[in-house]
């Protein structure tokens, strides 16, 4: 009795040879309002602040921006070093215009590949701009390998933002984006964040996310999946304010079916009353 007494003494004082389950991985939309526009107390200059500080209260490994001029990225690169950083402008694909800026956590992620391509019928021209457009709109993408996750494929994440005016532009858009996902997706897990210009139900979303040909979509809408029911109070349009109530959720973060979506939502986190964009942030927090 004494034998097997000592022997369950060391089985319990043993270390645990048990491999660790993988890090959950989260993943940031966020709109980040122009830099240049005219809006008053609502300036870059008086919201910037808060911008990073909402920014790293949510913790992305994973983020991207939309409306980021470059003064604006560099302004996020220098108060977020723990992060790396992917983009150019819209307008010629170096430094002219809006870009949709990906971040990523140096650390935790390698960067393998990454790219742009413009939301029109040429889309590797720069600047190009195609349907009823108002303004060249383009992804962003890169491929990542997780060093906390060495046997897992690769993370293809892609960052867009669509047009404002032209519903056929955004639809149209829809469909290269997942035409795009499916090629350069393909042996990757997928995350896909935007400023969509569009609600849920609408063409855009559909053609995203619906089967086709009893085909499903390589994504699914990872705020959907988490709340199967659809409430009043889902937009994601701040108006600068932190409780501002709306029901069109236009940004959105798909993922590939592989991920198992733990929680996702909208951050409507305000400082005194203010908040630091226009656009809520949206998140997800996915495992493999």
């Amino acid at each position: 009795m004494k034998n097997i007494t000592c022997a369950f003494a060391i089985f319990l004082l043993a270390p645990c040879f048990c491999s660790a389950a993988p890090p959950a991985t989260t993943a940031v939309s966020f709109n980040i309002r122009v830099g240049a526009a005219r809006d008053g107390e609502n300036s870059w200059k008086f919201r910037k602040d808060n911008l990073v500080k909402s920014i790293k209260t949510l913790s992305p490994d994973l983020l991207g921006t939309q409306e980021t001029l470059p003064f604006q990225r560099d302004f996020l690169a220098q108060q977020l070093p723990e992060y790396s950083v992917f983009g150019v402008g819209r307008e010629d694909g170096r430094e002219k215009g809006e870009i949709m800026a990906i971040f990523w956590r140096t650390e935790r992620f390698e960067k393998l590949d990454g790219g742009h391509f413009w939301l029109s019928e040429t889309p590797e021209d720069a600047g190009s701009k195609s349907w009823d457009s108002s303004l060249p709109r383009m992804a962003t993408w890169v491929q990542l390998r997780d060093r906390l996750d060495e046997d897992a494929q690769p993370i293809y994440f892609i960052n867009t933002h669509f047009d404002h005016r032209g519903p056929d532009a955004r639809l149209q858009s829809a469909n290269l984006i997942r035409k795009r996902i499916g090629e350069l997706g393909r042996g990757c897990s997928v995350i896909l964040t935007g400023d969509f210009n569009a609600n849920e139900g609408s063409p855009p979303y559909r053609a995203m996310f619906a089967e086709r040909a009893k085909v499903k979509s390589p994504l699914v809408d990872t705020f959907r999946t988490v709340h199967s029911l659809r409430g009043d109070n889902e937009g994601t349009w701040s108006a600068f304010k932190a409780d501002h109530k709306s029901s069109r959720r236009i940004d959105w973060i798909g993922c590939s079916r592989d991920w198992t979506i733990k929680k996702a939502g909208i951050d409507r986190k305000g400082y005194e009353g203010r908040y630091p964009s226009d656009h809520y942030a949206v998140f997800a927090v996915l495992t493999r």
